[in-house]
Order: structure tokens, then sequence, then C-alpha cells
């Protein structure tokens, strides 16, 4: 015998009772009567004792049926509850939504919509988790994660938000006293700054609008794992960098930082709101889902790019 109860025996089991009918009971519960009537004989069997009198007029509970119609009875409302709210949690945006994000773009573009967000949603509560480190969505119990990147094939199911360039950039300080690079080779001859958290040895690839390429692993004083480590270097015009746009534009504006090599583009890559699963999400990720991609949709950086600065034309090589 099953250690299990027979939980689909039982709700029969009770219908019956409540309907006083074997074929009230399969309308009820949308069976046909013999699945109803198999299961009540079966769940008989099971406890050693009859549960209705049945002659071809009439049925009625037993003694023993009476004492276990209350208690069945009992167990079937619990499980409509549970159901029911279940149902009512999975459509309702309510309950916590751990979320990853890169840490520079976390603080300074998702941080500050949060407020709104609250009040929108106020029975929803997030964990934000800011970090550069590849979080394993899965492996940590991650609801969602907002990622940047040129996003390869995977299990995980990602919406794409928004383009994300990157640029190289210098301080003024930085190109007054060693000049500004004209072609990426021109590179190999400046101190470079870069990251430690990729995937691959951080290698700088160019092309322009004519389809030349061209390939530049940068050297220099500092690898950092997040543009937070190497902003400072860069600002006070020790080195060349490579920036996402939505931190290297707010510099632009002031001109502590200038783009450089603007005739010749890096991958771009892009915002994407990133889930385990395609299966059905609860509606308290769909919600911060659907919150932040119509904020982020329209990408503030690029326009404050465009607005901040105009480089110098470049000569081409």
């Amino acid at each position: 015998m099953s250690k299990l109860p027979d939980f689909e025996g039982i709700a029969m089991f009770a219908k019956v009772a409540e309907e006083r009918s074997f074929a009230g009971a399969a309308r009820a519960m949308g069976v046909s009567v013999a699945t109803v009537s198999r299961a009540v004989t079966r769940l008989e069997e099971r406890l050693g004792g009859t549960l209705f009198n049945r002659t071809s007029r009439r049925l009625a509970l037993t003694d023993y049926g009476h004492m276990m119609a209350e208690r069945a009875s009992r167990i079937y409302a619990d499980a409509e509850d549970a159901e029911n709210f279940a149902r009512e949690t999975s459509s309702r945006p309510r309950g916590l939504v751990k979320l990853a994000a890169p840490l520079s773009f976390g603080a300074r573009w998702v941080a500050p919509l949060l407020p709104e967000f609250f009040r929108t949603y106020p029975e929803i509560a997030v964990d934000l988790h800011l970090t550069d480190a590849h979080a394993d969505l899965i492996g940590d119990g991650f609801d969602a994660a907002l990622r940047i990147a040129i996003l390869e094939d995977s299990s995980l199911v990602a919406r794409l938000i928004v383009p994300v360039r990157r640029f190289v950039v210098a301080s003024p300080g930085y190109l007054a006293r060693y000049g500004r690079p004209q072609h990426p080779e021109d590179l190999r001859a400046h101190q470079c700054l870069t990251y430690a958290n990729r995937s691959r040895r951080d290698v700088w690839r160019f092309t322009n609008e004519a389809g030349e390429e061209c390939s530049v692993t940068p050297t220099g004083p500092l690898r950092g794992t997040s543009v937070e480590a190497l902003l400072p270097t860069a600002l006070e015009g020790f080195a060349i960098t490579e920036l996402p746009e939505f931190v290297a534009t707010q510099y632009f504006r002031d001109k502590q930082l200038e783009p450089i090599l603007t005739d010749w583009r890096l991958p771009e890559g892009g915002l994407y709101f990133v889930t385990p699963t395609a299966r059905a999400r609860p509606a308290k990720v769909g919600a911060l889902a659907d919150f932040l991609i119509a904020r982020l949709t329209v990408a503030q950086w690029s326009a404050e790019a465009m607005m901040a600065w105009k480089p110098p034309k470049q000569r081409r090589k």
C-alpha cells in the first residue's frame, strides 16, 4: 500500500457525501460517474470499511462514512483553499522578486526607478543584487536578471530591452599629454585599462563603416572587476579605457572624458531582461519586467551622448 494518502479518493468521497449522489459528484467535478465510483471503491478497500450503503434508488452514508465525511470535507476544503491561494498569488502581483543587475547600471539606472515601482505595486518586494559577476540564475535562486552583454545562446529566456554601445574614452588631460589615437592600432602604444571579469581575454575588436576590422589586446597599469574600479584612473588622465554608454555619457557632458576612435565601433551588446524558464512566470516577475522594460526601452543615456558631446572629425587610415 502506498504511504501517500489517497487524496483523489478522499476528494471524490467528500463530494459524493455532499451531493448524496455519484452522478451529482461526477457533474460537479467534471469527471465520469465510473471514475467517481472507482475512486470511492478504492478508498473503501484501502480503509477497510464501507462508506456508503448503496441501493438502486438510494445512497446513504454508513456510520463509518459519517465519521469520515466530516474529515474528508475539511481536507477537500483545505485543498480548494490552497489552490485558490496559489492561483491568486500567481495572477496577482505580490511577493518577493530576487533580481540581479550589473553594479554600475543597477545603481545609476535601476535603483532610482524602484520608489515608483513600489508605489505602483505595494505588495511586491525586491531583493536587488548588484554585481558585475555573472549571476547563476538557477543555482543562486534568482527570479530574473538584467544583463548587458552580447548574449550567447543559453537555456535562459532573454528579452532585449535596448541596444547598448561601448565607447573607447580618455580624459582631455591624457589626450593633451599623449596624443589622440587615430586608428585602433595606435592603442598598442598607449596605456589602457581593462576588465578582469571578462569570460575571455580582454580584446577590443573594432570595425568601421568600410567593413575593416582591427583587434587590439590592450595593456596598462590596471585591470578591474567593475567600471568603478577603472574610472578614477581614467578620469585622472593615466590611461584610456572602454566604457558602456550608460556610464560614459555622464562624463561627456562636463568634458571629463572624450570618446575617441569615433569612426570605429566596438561590438554592440544589449540590455536584456533574463528569466530562468519559458514556463509561465509569476505575476510579480511579470510586473517587474513590464515596469523596467517600459522605462528602460528609451535609453536616456543615448540621447545624452548625442547632446552632450560632438567629437572632432577624425582622419581615416
